[in-house]
């Protein structure tokens, strides 16, 4: 696989908080940049609480690959399943005089028809946490308790 860019521009608004935009993803109406409003998190001296923060795309990231390379891996077993959530959580505390996200928790759950498939679909998603090129790019502890239910 060759190599590839994720291009991401921020551009400062005012106190602190910011637009991210990608000119790689646009709105399919306007041709026009889908952009995100980012701010620092209330936790912190002078953040805004309800805006979008690094911690917060930091936790996504790690959930949303998750669910990316499931669906992927999914498809590939051919497995049937009728949906897949996940909540996860971002730890963020100070280290050795740094703060970073020291862990990341993951509660996927996928509901599928099939009692008999229930063994398959936890294999697949530890296969997909195994896979995830974002858990596998970062420092965090990335933790994961799975759900498999079935539909009735």
């Amino acid at each position: 696989m060759e190599k590839h860019n994720y291009n991401v521009n921020i551009h400062w608004t005012q106190d602190r908080k910011g637009m991210m935009c990608s000119p790689e993803i646009q709105k399919k109406e306007s041709n026009e940049a889908n952009c995100i409003e980012v701010a620092t998190p209330p936790e912190f001296d002078r953040g805004i609480p309800n805006i979008w923060t690094p911690e917060h795309l930091f936790t996504a990231a790690v959930s949303s690959c998750l669910m990316t390379t499931f669906l992927a891996i999914a498809e590939y077993s051919k497995l049937e399943f009728v949906s897949f959530n996940c909540r996860s959580k971002g730890i963020l505390e100070k280290v050795d005089g740094k703060y970073k996200i020291s862990e990341v928790h993951l509660f996927p759950e996928v509901v599928i028809l099939d009692e008999s498939k229930r063994e398959r679909a936890e294999r697949i998603l530890e296969k997909s946490e195994k896979a995830c090129l974002i858990s596998n790019s970062i420092t965090s502890k990335v933790t994961m308790k799975t759900k498999i239910s079935i539909k009735n």
